[in-house]
This record gives C-alpha cells, structure tokens and sequence, in this order.
C-alpha cells in the first residue's frame, strides 16, 4: 500500500468491462477486482462474457491507465515518514504486489518511491498463485529471508488480507479509502487502521 492507484486504475477499468458490453458499477468494480492480478481480473471478465475479451482490449486499457498514473498518482500519505521510521529502526520491508514489475517500476518511479524498494520489490507474475493465495508473501518472506510468524503485511484489499492470514502472517488493514470494505477487511483478520502514522505505535 503505496501508492494511491486504485481509484485511477477502476475507474479505467470500470468503463473498460462497459465498453464490451457489461454493465458494472465503479463500486463493483472495486469490490471485485481490488488486490487481484490482472490476469485474474481479465479471467473473472470473460466468465462473464462467456468469451474471450477482444484482442487489443488489455493493451490498450492498460494503455490508459498508465497514462492516467503519469498525470494523476501520488504517493500514500504518510507513506514516506514511514519508511524512514522503519529504516531509522532497523526494520525490513518490501513490497510485494499483485500488479506486474513493470507497473511497479512505473508507479513507484512517479511517486519517487523506486529508490526505497529496488531489490525487494516481488510480484504476482514469480508465483504460481496470486492473492488471496499466500504464494507472493511466502515467497517474499524466503527472499528477504523474513520468519512469516514474525512478518507483518500491510494490506487494503481482501485478497492481500485473506493472502497474509494463509501465509501466517499479522496484517494491518489500511482503510482509509472511503471505499475499503472495512467489515470485511476486519471479519477476516485485518487489524483496520486509517493513517500510516499509526503503524509504529502497531509494531510495537
């Protein structure tokens, strides 16, 4: 949780599923497909099409939704005292996400954030299944050799909660998006909190 890319991204997304002719919600939108993978979004996409999406569909929404990143992404607030309280106090961190390398490199380098994380960003494409699976978060406790009991994942999405919980691990439940699905983050083991500022005082 980085990065405020989700707004831009369904919003995209959103009028994407409508133009093949599926009439979604940008609530929906978000409620579905937050925390997922691409390919996992486009698989739940063509279920519902009972086909396949057009050829070009992906490319060029994503396309779109790059552009929007360039004039519009910032970082999470609160984000950047975060990460030097962590390495003030010797903490270890990376990041491991549901989107490919190359967004990582693209969002983090618009948001000044690339510096932080290179060699320890990880992404759904190295494991065989993305989130809710615990697979991302297991294989990046192995390569930052982190003890999973002893790991804590910061998460605002069910699948990364429900991905951190299978993994064994504690995670905090961003939710100050007034989208987040709060309850559910809860229900399923995330410790909701609202400001990043709030994380050190929950690590300790």
């Amino acid at each position: 949780m980085l990065v405020d890319s989700e707004p831009i991204s369904n919003r995209i997304l959103c009028e994407e599923i409508n133009s093949l002719g599926l009439d979604i919600s940008y609530e929906e939108t978000r409620r579905r497909f937050v925390g997922l993978s691409f390919k996992s979004v486009v698989e739940a996409i063509e279920k519902d099409l009972g086909h396949p999406v057009p050829e070009g569909w992906v490319d060029a929404g994503q396309a779109r939704t790059f552009e929007a990143f360039k004039k519009q992404l910032r970082p999470v607030e609160g984000i950047f005292n975060l990460l030097d309280v962590l390495e003030k106090e010797c903490i270890p961190y990376c990041v491991a996400s549901s989107g490919a390398p190359s967004k990582m490199q693209l969002t983090l380098g618009l948001t000044d954030l690339l510096p932080r994380f290179e060699g320890k960003m990880f992404s759904s494409t190295m494991v065989a299944n993305g989130k809710p699976a615990p697979d991302l978060f297991l294989f990046a406790a192995q390569e930052m050799a982190f003890d999973p009991s002893r790991t804590t994942v910061i998460e605002d999405s069910v699948p990364g909660v429900q991905a951190g919980k299978a993994a064994g691990m504690r995670v905090l439940a961003y939710a100050a998006d007034p989208f987040s699905q709060r309850e559910r983050l809860a229900q399923i083991g995330g410790e909701i909190f609202d400001d990043m500022a709030d994380v050190p005082r929950l690590l300790t």
